[in-house]
């Protein structure tokens, strides 16, 4: 298991260096020039001369980018052009509430889509499975942003249950411990602050996960109908076991490697995915911060940004296939 793991992480590497290397070049080509967001509209051509020059963007483009993997590779993605500090600090200030916002519509996406399309397959050509497809097909389908912008109108603006956007209310004075604002909440015992990060957290997470529900629904019921057709279900009930026994501890079990997998996999989507929610509910997120920083053609700050969203999709699926093993004894990896 180990050495599988090491092997893992040793084949991201590459990975890692091209994307660096693809975003590095694309940012290349990409129209304005960085230094005008590091000096004022009255610099004169020697100011940004010598800018240019403390910032390195002098030299080569090639040569910078090799600077720029040398410093990565421990752990120095140098220093934001907009916020003139690390990025790497910038970037830990902002994932957090990324990964809260992620996890929420994670969960909320799995207790709704896994039931609904086991109860889908347990009873097919019923009105539960055309429930279950027109919710799996309205929540594909429909944009995230279109959502978004509804629930706003309807909870933030008409009943008024809801905030519209932000993810704490101005003077919480919640002491940050770990930059999760439900879990410091919890380790404080500020069930105030909870209550208000809960509510700040509905809407988002709802619409990040709307998506996510339609093709976990869907997902699931597929696969759970393609599992009770197996011949262990028709041996499961010849024995006499009561078909919800049949249902959730053999077909659904069975089903749970391809359920696990789509979950890895949208959840990795959903934090690279959540620039558009981010940006619709002011959440100040990692995803939001990207789009700041393509408009201030911050090159550090993206290729980071790039970088931590390809480390945790990798780690994602790594876990994936780590979990496959706790699922279905039968799966080994080496």
């Amino acid at each position: 298991m180990l050495f599988y793991i090491a092997r893992r992480l040793a084949g991201a590497v590459p990975v890692l260096l091209v994307v660096a290397a693809l975003i590095f070049t694309l940012m290349q080509f990409a129209p304005g020039d960085a230094v005008s967001m590091l000096v004022s509209d009255e610099a004169t051509a020697e100011e940004k001369a010598r800018i240019r020059e403390a910032w390195g963007l002098d030299q080569p483009a090639p040569l910078q980018f090799a600077n720029f993997v040398a410093k990565a590779v421990v752990g120095d993605f140098g220093d934001s052009f907009r916020y003139k500090i690390p990025v790497l600090d910038v970037i830990a200030t902002r994932l957090p509430a990324t990964i809260e916002l992620a996890v929420a519509a994670t969960l909320i996406a799995v207790f709704i889509g896994i039931p609904l399309g086991v109860l889908a397959a347990a009873r097919p050509g019923t009105m539960w499975d055309a429930i279950a497809s027109a919710i799996s097909f309205a929540g594909i389908s429909a944009p995230n942003f279109w959502i978004g912008i509804l629930l706003i109108l309807l909870f933030a603006g008409h009943l008024h249950m809801l905030p519209s956007g932000g993810r704490e209310p101005w003077g919480m004075e919640l002491e940050p411990i770990t930059g999760f604002l439900i879990l410091d909440a919890l380790l404080q015992g500020r069930w105030d602050a909870l209550g208000q990060a809960l509510k700040h957290l509905a809407l988002p997470a709802i619409v990040l996960g709307t998506n996510m529900t339609g093709i976990i629904t869907q997902l699931t019921r597929a696969s759970v109908m393609d599992a009770l057709g197996e011949d262990f279900v028709m041996t499961a009930r010849a024995k006499g076991l009561s078909g919800a026994r049949v249902l959730w501890r053999h077909a659904f079990r069975n089903a749970l490697v391809g359920v696990v997998t789509i979950v890895g996999l949208e959840f990795g989507a959903l934090l690279s995915g959540a620039m558009i929610v981010e940006t619709v509910f002011a959440w100040p997120g990692i995803g939001s911060l990207l789009v700041q920083g393509i408009g201030a053609r911050d090159f550090p700050l993206i290729v980071g940004l790039v970088l931590t969203y390809t480390t945790i999709f990798i780690l994602v699926n790594l876990i994936i296939d780590i979990l496959y093993t706790v699922i279905d004894p039968r799966i080994r990896i080496n």
